[in-house]
């Protein structure tokens, strides 16, 4: 298994991103939006691993009983890490993660985005953008 796990990162807007501030995702069943509310909801909870799985495994509708074997299938192919979620590439939310590796999410808007990303002793990732160029 290939861990999609940061450790004190943080994952910045996508370049080509046309949200200037944080926007919440309309679609509460889309991808994003089920990573907005999960981020929102309780930061600092989810690694990047737990986040991809949990969000697939509710749309997919996998039982609590089949997760641990649903987990493991999933993993067992690559998968796009959160620089390539929407939250980054659309919506205008910056990722960090702390030494746990647990996850936050902040609005390109505000203060603590632009103090993340300031920051020296973070590991500074862009988040993927929407077009080749």
């Amino acid at each position: 298994m290939k861990s999609t796990n940061y450790h004190n990162a943080f994952i910045s807007v996508s370049a080509d991103c046309p949200a200037t501030a944080g926007i919440e995702p309309a679609s509460r069943s889309s991808v994003a939006g089920m990573q907005y509310a999960l981020l929102r909801g309780e930061p600092y909870s989810f690694t990047s691993d737990d986040l991809l799985f949990e969000v697939f495994a509710r749309r997919t509708g996998i039982e609590a009983h089949r997760r641990d074997v649903a987990r493991a299938a999933f993993f067992s192919k690559p998968q796009a890490c959160l620089r390539a979620s929407p939250l980054v590439k659309q919506y205008g939310w910056g990722l960090h993660h702390d030494e746990r590796g647990q996850v936050a999410i902040y609005g390109i808007e505000t203060d603590t985005y632009q103090k993340l990303a300031a920051r020296n002793d973070l590991k500074l990732v862009p988040g993927m953008r929407n077009r080749r160029y």
